[in-house]
């Protein structure tokens, strides 16, 4: 005997291979978006204090070498990001515009995977190596710059200062990794941390990159440090500009002034319409 639901319809038509309907594909979308945005928020402080970690090691990397239990450690906070990482793309409802927003993640979580495989060793070229740790440098960067904007905000005086000392202290290790080698480079790393805090302000120095690499690096240091000029520049005209609007003395008027003169207008006008009303 047929059993069906009202009008003749399956009580179940998923059991027969009829299609999901687009309401229950909506659910599901907004179900694992859900999920997603809570396993962020759970995972948001351990990431966070991994993500500064892992950007300390890469600074001593650079500028020192890594011990074996460095590298050990470096290593597992690696495979930590990956885990992160696979997990938000299972339970993305979109992979296509995941994987666009987070390719130089993707990118930076690949580099590091070469050293696993008998690939590293036609890459130990010094160019190659010098290449990878671009890479590493760069990814490394947007990564600090994610964990920075959970900390302050995007848009926080904060977020730009922390985020500024970053690739000052990380984009001069990069520097030093890239141009120590090479003829009258530079030899120290506080000559490279002095020289790309030169390049962010903007004033430069007298030394040119001879790497490809360090000259790659050089031209990022430079767009930051022009677009976070425009920035302080902005702020600083802003908090002028407010005490000026504070100030009665202040050549410009400010918020204070206009208020009182609209105040005055208010009254007059008032006192305009009590002495029409007085003397009809």
């Amino acid at each position: 005997m047929h059993q069906g639901g009202p009008y003749g319809t399956p009580r179940h038509p998923h059991r027969i291979g009829m299609a999901t309907s687009p309401s229950e594909k909506e659910q599901l979308q907004h179900e694992r978006h859900e999920l997603l945005e809570q396993l962020t928020d759970w995972l948001e402080t351990p990431m966070l204090v991994l993500g500064f970690v892992w950007l300390l090691l890469l600074g001593i990397e650079l500028i020192w070498g890594l011990s074996p239990a460095l590298e050990h450690l470096s290593l597992g906070i690696w495979v930590l990001f990956i885990l992160d990482f696979a997990l938000k793309f299972i339970l993305a409802p979109a992979k296509l515009p995941f994987l666009k927003s987070n390719i130089i993640t993707l990118i930076s979580l690949v580099v590091p995977a070469l050293r696993l495989f008998r690939l590293a060793r036609v890459l130990r070229a010094a160019r190659a190596v010098r290449g990878l740790r671009l890479v590493k440098v760069v990814g490394s960067l947007n990564r600090g710059m994610k964990a920075l904007a959970a900390s302050f905000g995007r848009r926080g005086i904060g977020y730009v200062v922390g985020l500024t000392g970053v690739v000052l202290l990380l984009g001069a290790a990069g520097m030093y990794a890239f141009e120590k080698d090479v003829p009258n480079g530079l030899g120290t790393y506080p000559e490279a941390l002095w020289w790309t805090a030169m390049v962010l302000t903007s004033m430069g120095s007298e030394y040119w990159p001879k790497t490809a690499e360090g000259r790659t690096l050089c031209f990022l240091l430079a767009l930051y440090g022009f677009a976070v000029f425009g920035y302080f520049t902005a702020t600083l005209a802003s908090f002028f500009m407010g005490r000026d609007a504070e100030d009665q003395g202040a050549e410009i008027a400010g918020s204070a002034q206009i208020e009182a003169l609209h105040e005055e207008v208010r009254q007059l006008r008032q006192e305009l319409r009590n002495s029409r009303s007085a003397n009809p």
